[in-house]
């Protein structure tokens, strides 16, 4: 089993390298410190077919696969996990789940738009009193003739406020019932439909997590996605991919992390040598090599077999809860092999060390992908 790159993944990276050293580098850490959400940014890298990769060409993607994505999605995050973050929930939620459940109609309706960043998409499941227990979420929809009514709130949605159009889990059904829940599409300007608080966070700050409010908000059956009570279900399914995402951008900020800690250990000297040299440091590196290796094998394992039509369900849990895991260790590291700059933001250990934690949150926390894991093993 070999995941060396292929053409494609090698054109993606140097582009990608290319395109940050130019248009992100210079101004990440203003976005970072103003929590600037830098749509022409997106706008460019939809220019480039990164904000379709998975979407097919008739449809206006680039029609690759998902070793393509998580090369693209990694070799972001290498230099700013909140662009990688946001290129992602953009692919794998809101496009990702219009292009797997949407009918014929609304794939042509959406996926150009998307698929080129000419609208940015947002995707709803979580809710303020509801994050891991989905069954039991508040925002209701009541059918009226051919409108559906919804009412309730979701939170920590990534642009949730810039985004023009979202895809939306809301209850149609009795509470606990997975099969009471379903998926909507929303464009932006529906009456109804508003974004409230933008979060001010930890980390991944140019990347835009805000509110989403329903008040009375009037949607036609038309938009909505699959059957009635399909939501959760695909909710789910669309997530198993997600997690893969999110192993990719965890596995891009250990990588950043890593090879900034790198270079420096090779350049700071101690007693007249550079502190690589030491033991201390070095094995510290060993570690941080190893577990991004292993990282990187379940990722692109996961990937693989996605890309191949088998069920991720398992493999994709794992590769998130090691990626993330390992991503918030390596970061910590690094924060250590600069010591006492590790904690300025003259470097870029801080930053990947603030970044990285939201991996183990984000698509489901550590602790559910466990849930996932367990129950896959136990069957």
């Amino acid at each position: 089993m070999e995941f060396n790159y292929t053409e494609n993944q090698r054109m993606i990276a140097d582009m990608i390298r290319d395109f940050g050293a130019k248009h992100i580098k210079p101004k990440m850490m203003e976005w970072d410190e103003s929590q600037e959400f830098p749509v022409e940014v997106f706008k460019k890298l939809g220019e480039l077919g990164l904000m379709g990769v998975l979407v097919p060409t008739e449809y206006g993607g680039s029609g690759f696969g998902y070793l393509e994505y998580v090369t693209a999605i990694a070799e972001l995050s290498k230099i700013d996990g909140s662009i990688g973050l946001s290129m992602a929930a953009h692919n794998s939620l809101c496009t990702g789940h219009i292009l797997q459940f949407g009918n014929e109609a609304q794939k042509k309706q959406y996926l150009p738009k998307l698929a080129t960043a000419e609208w940015i998409g947002a995707w709803g499941l979580t809710e303020p009193n509801t994050g891991s227990d989905a069954g039991n979420m508040r925002t209701v929809a009541v059918q009226d003739g051919d409108y559906w009514v919804i009412n309730g709130a979701k939170n920590f949605i990534t642009h949730g406020k810039s985004g023009n159009v979202a895809v939306v889990i809301v209850r149609t059904g009795q509470v606990g019932d997975s099969h009471g829940m379903t998926a909507f599409i929303i464009e932006k300007g529906t009456p109804g439909f508003s974004a409230g608080r933008k979060e001010d966070k930890l980390g991944m700050r140019a990347s835009e997590t805000t509110e989403l409010i329903f008040e009375d908000c009037r949607v036609h059956k038309d938009q909505m996605l699959g059957k009635v009570g399909e939501g959760f279900i695909q909710a789910m399914k669309v997530l198993d991919g997600g997690r893969i995402s999110i192993a990719a951008l965890s596995l891009g900020i250990a990588q950043g992390a890593f090879e900034a800690a790198l270079a420096y250990s090779q350049e700071r000297s101690q007693f007249n040598k550079p502190i690589s040299s030491f033991q201390g440091i070095s094995f510290k590196l060993a570690d941080m090599a190893t577990e991004i290796e292993a990282a990187s094998l379940l990722t692109y394992q996961a990937a693989d077999m996605k890309n191949r039509g088998l069920n991720v369900n398992k493999e994709s849990a794992m590769a998130k809860l090691y990626a993330s895991e390992v991503s918030v260790r390596v970061a910590n590291e690094g924060v250590q092999i600069f010591g006492g700059y590790g904690f300025t933001k003259d470097y870029p250990a801080e930053k990947y060390y603030r970044d990285a934690k939201l991996c183990t949150i984000g698509e489901g926390t550590s602790e559910i992908q466990k849930l996932v894991i367990s129950r896959a093993i136990l069957k």
